[in-house]
């Protein structure tokens, strides 16, 4: 039952956990000339130089058709990246993709921490008491492995 539910959580939620381009200064329209604009007037959080390859390597990829921003494949690509994992680092990861947990930092300062406590129900156990030991505002239940 447990298995279900937390299946079904992880199912039911399609958002992720992404910074959105408001808050990087990041022209997210594709257009070279605004997002080169973005690099010399300095609201990117890059340096300058940073910035404009990127953008100069973006729009060669996009030339080549290696870049599709449209269809919603964000969600797909950040829970295939979980697939390296196993067990409870797994479900973890589906878990802070799924835009559970508690974030922290910023893309600026060298990355975004998301926080979620997980309980692992002992082999055997038909029920199991939660008592957080973090200060995160979510915590996964996930089955024993069987």
């Amino acid at each position: 039952m447990a298995g279900f539910a937390l299946v079904a959580l992880l199912a039911m939620t399609a958002a992720t956990a992404q910074v959105t381009s408001g808050t990087t200064g990041i022209d997210a329209t594709g257009n070279a000339a605004s997002e080169m604009a973005a690099c010399n007037n300095g609201t990117t959080q890059q340096d300058r130089a940073t910035c404009m390859t990127e953008v100069k390597n973006a729009n060669a990829a996009k030339r080549a058709g290696q870049v599709d921003n449209a269809g919603g494949s964000f969600s797909a690509n950040a829970l295939q990246r979980c697939n390296v994992l196993a067990g409870v680092d797994k479900v973890a990861c589906e878990a802070r993709v799924a835009g559970y947990g508690n974030p922290q930092g910023s893309v600026a300062g060298g990355g975004v921490i998301t926080e979620i406590e997980t309980v692992v129900v002992p082999q055997g156990a038909t029920s199991v008491t939660i008592q957080p030991q973090t200060k995160s505002d979510t915590i996964i239940v996930i089955p024993a492995p069987q």
